[in-house]
């Protein structure tokens, strides 16, 4: 008697990100860093470009700066959080304003964390990624 055939374990496609960060060597230093950690980014420079990725692709999670050209990022992260279609997608805001102000405000609006630049390496940023999105894949089971 033949076995039946065991079904390959189904794994879960790669992660996408969107980076919003008009930074460009801050922009393509984390673009390389997540996409060696398998991510898919979409690195963007402003909210127009933003919104315009948001519109094609599955996003699993934002990471936003706030000093853009054009709208600012607590903009961005309004009008994400009001759109029925994209709200869920968790945001990191990742700046260099650290003001309890602005962190306040960040979290109000939505945002799941809030970074500030100059206090993490880039690595750093990563691991704090990859930890989201395993608090995320726990909270699902």
């Amino acid at each position: 008697m033949q076995e039946p055939p065991v079904a390959a374990p189904q794994t879960e496609p790669p992660k996408a990100i969107l980076l919003v960060e008009d930074d460009k060597f801050l922009r393509e230093l984390l673009t390389k860093r997540l996409r060696d950690e398998h991510y898919i980014v979409f690195p963007v420079i402003d909210g127009e470009e933003a919104f315009k990725i948001l519109d094609k692709e599955r996003i699993d999670l934002i990471l936003l700066d706030i000093i853009l050209p054009g709208i600012n990022g607590f903009e961005i992260l309004k009008r994400i959080k009001e759109d029925p279609t994209i709200a869920l997608i968790p945001v990191m805001m990742l700046t260099n304003l650290g003001q309890k102000s602005d962190m306040e405000r960040g979290e109000e609006l939505g945002a799941q964390e809030y970074m500030v630049k100059a206090q993490y390496t880039p690595k750093e940023i990563v691991e704090r990624i990859k930890r989201l999105f395993a608090y995320s894949a726990r909270r699902r089971r």
